[in-house]
């Protein structure tokens, strides 16, 4: 996956949208980083991998997949105002269920929240990118997602979203 191009989508996203709203020169980490966390908690939602008290089974892969690159529109943000795009991202793998998995996406939000350091960006990315495969979803699959999403989000601002 190119991240520089995704990195270079976002900017152009959030440029816009910081203009449109007029939010330039404002600190918008935490806000985005509390979005991270809502969009997390609806891709979980969907994958209903923890609702033990029921019988009915996940959402169709296109809902999941869409929260998923939600969530990763949020992790670009966050790098591009951070000052964090010239990453390194490492190919990690774990033998965590998908509960697991969230949960440790979780705790490195909050670890990057209190401290926003380049390797725990890092280590968020990367087990981000380990739940995507989790869930079933390539690298290409996750890519041309977003550049649908990309366009939706753009469309909703040319709409006063």
């Amino acid at each position: 996956m190119n991240i520089s191009e995704l990195y270079e989508m976002q900017r152009e996203l959030d440029n816009r949208i910081c203009k449109e709203h007029r939010l330039e020169g404002m600190n918008l980490v935490p806000s985005k980083i509390l979005a991270l966390q809502v969009e997390l908690g609806e891709l979980a939602n969907e994958t209903r991998c923890f609702k033990f008290w029921s019988g009915r089974g996940p959402s169709s892969e296109e809902v999941i997949l869409e929260e998923y690159v939600d969530c990763l529109h949020f992790i670009l943000s966050i790098g591009l105002e951070s000052g964090l795009t010239d990453i390194n991202l490492v190919r990690i793998d774990n033998d965590n269920n998908l509960i697991d998995q969230f949960q440790n996406i979780f705790t490195r939000i909050v670890a990057f929240q209190h401290e926003p350091t380049l390797d725990n960006y890092e280590m968020l990315f990367a087990h981000f990118l380990l739940l995507g495969g989790k869930l079933g979803f390539s690298e290409e699959k996750i890519y041309l997602a977003y550049l649908r999403k990309n366009r939706v989000n753009h469309q909703r601002q040319d709409e006063g979203y």
